[in-house]
């Protein structure tokens, strides 16, 4: 991407839209992709292309994106008074005075003015902590059940898996599991605590889960049925 681009543009007709942009050596016109996993809008430009242009084919489309979007039920922009997924229930994001970290409190979560024109990185740095947190711990919880020992856990934004688990017994998760219900997020460390004994998905390991989280089966159906949604959940810079 040429140095003077941004990152992302918006929707002139719905601000909430975002368009990331991206430029290709090997594009030859403009080209538009909505994810089918997350909703994610990314337009692809020539690399000599003119910005001015690939803003004017994006404001073109722009019906067009919003009804794609729309169809694969839209993003969450998170902002202020906009409503923050946690731990399984939406929160309002107000601005607070008395606050000196974000917290949340009963339906909402509490920015600090000094975080007022970085809402976005703010919110997603606390989620990603208290992830890191609920994730240790309930590691540790089932990881002791088992009689094994964790080793390394890393947070990262994968859209094609939950967790992993290594030969080495180091555990990866996904940060946005802490805007899933607390069920579901320690099913998920579960799994792959299962994984430090078997690491496959033989019936021995369904077992392992079976132990460690008896109702396992319906924090899977809840993955399937609602996981996407978290991945639509976009921080702006």
């Amino acid at each position: 991407m040429a140095a003077q681009d941004p990152k992302s543009l918006y929707l002139t007709n719905d601000p909430s839209i975002e368009v990331l942009l991206r430029r290709s050596a090997r594009a030859r016109r403009y080209t538009l992709r909505v994810s089918q996993l997350d909703g994610r809008v990314t337009l692809t430009l020539p690399a000599r292309a003119s910005l001015q242009d690939g803003i004017a084919f994006i404001n073109d489309k722009a019906d067009w994106i919003t009804t794609q979007v729309a169809g694969q039920g839209g993003q969450t922009v998170i902002a202020l008074g906009n409503d923050v997924p946690f731990e399984g229930r939406t929160h309002h994001l107000c601005l607070s005075s008395t606050h000196k970290s974000v917290q949340v409190g009963a339906g909402e979560i509490f920015l600090p003015q000094r975080h007022q024109d970085r809402a976005a990185p703010a919110v997603k740095a606390f989620l990603k902590q208290a992830a890191r947190d609920r994730l240790a711990a309930a590691c540790d919880h089932y990881a002791e059940q088992i009689d094994r020992r964790v080793g390394r856990i890393t947070l990262r934004d994968t859209r094609s898996r939950w967790g992993s688990c290594t030969h080495r017994g180091d555990l990866m998760f996904s940060w946005r599991l802490i805007m899933a219900p607390p069920a579901v997020l320690r099913y998920v460390a579960a799994h792959e605590v299962a994984h430090l004994i078997e690491m496959n998905h033989s019936p021995d390991f369904w077992a392992i889960v079976a132990e460690l989280c008896p109702d396992y089966q319906a924090h899977r159906a809840w993955l399937r049925q609602h996981g996407a949604q978290l991945h639509r959940v976009v921080f702006p810079d």
